[in-house]
């Protein structure tokens, strides 16, 4: 069988041995309904209990500010429809930036319509906020900062504790929710130390199973129910909790966590090693991602002028090799990168552009195939369009 090369892990990741394993004997084993008052029941919800510690440590939060959701769209969806509509007394202005998710963004289209104003941060060319704006626009009306840790289609780290600390400094109260579904388990995130009210976390994205997330949310902040029912999750959340998914996440999450640093150090080398090896076989290419500090070690975006992303990414597909041409989420919709737009990227820069995103389940030795398969592709493909 031909080896696969997956580079695609910003999409989603494969799901770890370990928690297929525990999903599964939970599905056979540990059925109950953790509503139910007897034994099986107790025995979930002590299963569900156990996971909350699992993330509360790793965020170094309270468990009991840990709420279990579908994943980073109902996390984003709950944090800023729920705080906003608690509080729409003390104001209706709200901030984020032009590259946020599509589960953010799209959820600003909607609140606007509702007539809440909403101010969008501008990124510098390497997709960075820039912090004495926000600082500027901070204003009396303004009830909600919400921002993403890390940019799933470039891998640009916002400066989130820096942002922490102007809201602590600020003379009203703000409330601030991240966007750390690419973060967690690759870069550190403390939202209680970092005065984050509100902090969303996704499973999939850290080898755990689809359909599962949490949402910290700060003790003592209201946020209004988006589904009312039985009263899980202290009403927030009504609906029988997902006891496998939970469990799966609270293994994925575990093993993220406790070797966090080395994942980061073999991502990050086989990111700088690929981009290295990549800006050397193929002339006239543009790294999108930050090598400065401020790039996740996980993301590697690279644009090739004179060719197009949908058909670089099925000729690599060809080889075994699997990338994406941006958010997965968005990238079946054919437009432009608005986080490329915001970066002040050529519209040629932008259809040629792939991102590559790395697992601790990758290797090294996965990085030569693909910078052949890269290099072969490119040529072959600008020689179509007469571009060198």
């Amino acid at each position: 069988m031909e080896r696969e090369i997956y580079f695609d892990n910003s999409a989603t990741t494969q799901v770890h041995p370990e928690v297929a394993d525990l999903m599964h004997e939970t599905m056979i084993r540990n059925y109950g309904n953790p509503s139910s008052l007897h034994k099986k029941g107790v025995q979930a919800e002590q299963a569900v209990s156990h996971v909350r510690k699992i993330l509360a440590g790793a965020l170094q939060v309270a468990p009991e500010e840990i709420y279990f959701t579908s994943g980073g769209t109902e996390s984003n969806n709950t944090a800023i429809k729920g705080i906003v509509h608690a509080y729409k007394s003390r104001g209706n202005h709200i901030i984020t930036s032009n590259v946020e998710h599509p589960s953010v963004l799209n959820v600003f289209d909607h609140l606007e319509e509702l007539g809440f104003r909403v101010t969008y941060l501008r990124v510098n060319e390497n997709g960075v906020i820039d912090l004495d704006e926000l600082q500027d626009l901070l204003c009396n009306d303004t009830l909600l900062v919400s921002l993403m840790h890390v940019n799933n289609e470039v891998g640009s780290i916002q400066p989130i504790k820096e942002v922490g600390e102007i809201l602590k400094g600020y003379h009203k109260k703000v409330y601030y929710h991240v966007d750390a579904v690419q973060s967690f388990g690759k870069l550190p995130v403390y939202p209680g130390k970092w005065g984050i009210d509100l902090l969303s976390i996704s499973g999939h994205k850290f080898h755990g199973p689809k359909g599962i997330g949490a949402l910290y949310i700060r003790k003592g902040t209201r946020v209004k129910a988006l589904v009312e029912g039985g009263g899980q999750e202290k009403s927030l959340r009504s609906g029988t909790e997902n006891v496998p998914g939970i469990v799966g996440l609270g293994k994925a999450a575990e093993l993220a966590v406790q070797d966090r640093e080395a994942h980061a150090q073999k991502m990050n080398a086989i990111r700088e090693t690929l981009a290295s090896r990549i800006r050397e076989k193929v002339p006239n290419c543009r790294i999108n991602s930050n090598f400065d500090g401020t790039g996740a070690p996980h993301i590697l975006n690279i644009s090739f002028p004179g060719t197009r992303s949908e058909v670089l990414l099925h000729y690599l597909e060809q080889d075994g090799i699997y990338v994406s041409s941006g958010s997965a989420c968005s990238a079946r919709k054919g437009k432009l990168s608005h986080v490329l737009t915001a970066m002040q990227l050529t519209e040629e820069e932008m259809e040629g552009s792939i991102r590559f995103s790395f697992s601790y389940f990758n290797e090294m030795d996965e990085v030569m195939p693909v910078v052949e398969s890269v290099t072969k592709a490119v040529k072959e493909l600008r020689e179509l369009t007469g571009r060198k």
